[in-house]
């Protein structure tokens, strides 16, 4: 088993499965995007395309590169479990194993069977001298897999991005994307259509529009999907009152990328009692955006059921633990002045980032931290500071209750400096660490013990 915790990679044999303890980027030892989220068993199911590098041979150098899927399982939107590959361009008889083309997915449950639907160039079609994108489904008797793929894509519909809902009645439809969104309704066999695509109306007309995902709320369908309105895309919905439209154009739920991500797709969960938005952005590859990878922030509508729109946040979702390795570089706040965040290291993006206190009184918070009930003894801290510094650990703010000061030594290479634990608080508590002299000190993680 592979565990992820903070940017360390502990490696050890097991069964394809990898956990990854993380916030905004949810995944960090793979690219990931197109997430689509499914909660099954009281489970939650991320379902993303796996970004790749592309090199001659192998996919198209400069251009999206993804050879396979995986799924990904939490109880807590924290934890992240990697369940493995669930299908490969190599394992699909009507696919095309050079094209490296298997794009935004998703899946569905039906009748305690799940089917995986996936996009990918086809080999038993032609479409103007070209191998046409399909649209294929591989079905398992858990949400994990194994996945069976079946031996011919649906017929009838050449595009990408397919998104499937079942209406309240039992009616199943399918969506999907061809420079404009198309839905069409699924036979109950889920593999064949009940009906001709068309296409999805009163949606804006000028610019690319891919990616739809419907999803119905107190009796509004909401057909969501990204758009090139100017040069990137945004994430925009309709409502409407019926699976099929026509959907009302209603606003924008995400802006364009600030770090100018060409793409975005999304999906939305109600989990817990609490909407939550799942995206993508190219935070651990800023300088190539085909690379990519999912993350998650809360999601939450007006009275009058439009939707409030997304900021994206690095610290995204859940509660940590305080026993856990904490990322403080995914921040929910930073001093003004004199605290910044950087990769450890600009030629391996995986190893995460660290967080740079640079002067006195110079802090970074971050919130949602669990202590449970039992005093830790002490807390550790792994850090750099070649001329050496202090640290002080609070709860809420800068001035709030301290919890133990840490002096770290003068170092060139990282450090675990451990200091003990002086004042405790039970429960649920922002953490805040701030530097208390004008030495700089980099930080990786926190934990107490």
């Amino acid at each position: 088993m592979k565990k992820i915790k903070c940017f360390l990679f502990l490696v050890a044999l097991s069964l394809f499965t990898s956990q990854a303890f993380s916030q905004n980027p949810i995944i960090r030892d793979q690219f990931t995007a197109d997430p689509s989220a499914r909660v099954f068993n009281g489970r939650v199911y991320v379902y993303p395309s796996h970004d790749i590098l592309a090199k001659e041979g192998m996919g198209r150098p400069g251009w999206f590169c993804m050879a396979d899927y995986h799924v990904f399982s939490s109880e807590n939107l924290t934890e992240w479990t990697d369940h493995g590959v669930i299908v490969s361009q190599n394992k699909v008889n009507w696919v095309d194993s050079t094209s490296y083309s298997m794009w935004a997915p998703d899946c569905i449950e039906r009748n305690g069977k799940y089917y995986f639907y996936f996009p990918a160039n086809d080999i038993t079609r032609d479409f103007k001298g070209r191998k046409p994108f399909s649209i294929g489904v591989a079905i398992a008797e858990q949400p994990e897999g194994p996945y069976i793929p079946q031996p011919e894509a649906i017929e009838g519909i050449m595009g990408i991005d397919p998104n499937v809902f079942i209406d309240k009645d039992g009616q199943a439809y399918l969506y999907y994307s061809m420079g404009k969104i198309f839905v069409a309704r699924l036979k109950d066999n889920m593999l064949e259509l009940a009906s001709e695509p068309q296409e999805v109306k009163d949606l804006p007309e000028k610019g690319l529009k891919e990616g739809p995902w419907l999803f119905e709320r107190h009796g509004i369908y909401y057909m969501t999907y990204p758009h090139v309105e100017n040069k990137i895309e945004r994430l925009e919905y309709g409502m409407g009152d019926n699976p099929m439209g026509p959907f009302k154009f209603a606003g924008v739920i995400m802006d364009e990328s600030p770090v100018n991500c060409w793409t975005n797709h999304h999906s939305t969960i109600a989990y817990d009692g609490q909407w939550y938005l799942f995206y993508h952005q190219n935070a651990l590859s800023p300088k190539f955006d085909k690379n990519r990878s999912v993350c998650i922030d809360s999601l939450f509508f007006n009275e009058d059921g439009t939707i409030q729109k997304v900021v994206p946040t690095l610290r995204g979702v859940g509660i940590s633990k305080a026993s856990q390795q904490i990322e403080i570089d995914r921040y929910s706040a930073l001093s003004e002045t004199g605290a910044e965040v950087a990769f450890i290291d600009t030629l391996n993006t995986f190893l995460g980032w660290k967080t740079i206190l640079s002067s006195r009184n110079t802090w970074v918070r971050y919130d949602a931290v669990d202590f449970g009930s039992r005093k830790p003894k002490t807390v550790q801290v792994k850090v750099i500071a070649e001329k050496g510094g202090i640290l002080q650990i609070r709860l809420n703010s800068a001035n709030g209750p301290l919890l133990s000061q840490v002096k770290v030594p003068v170092s060139s290479a990282w450090n675990r400096v451990e200091a003990k634990v002086k004042k405790f608080n039970p429960g649920i508590h922002n953490l805040v660490i701030v530097s208390s002299d004008e030495n700089p000190v980099e930080i990786d993680w926190i934990s107490f013990k």
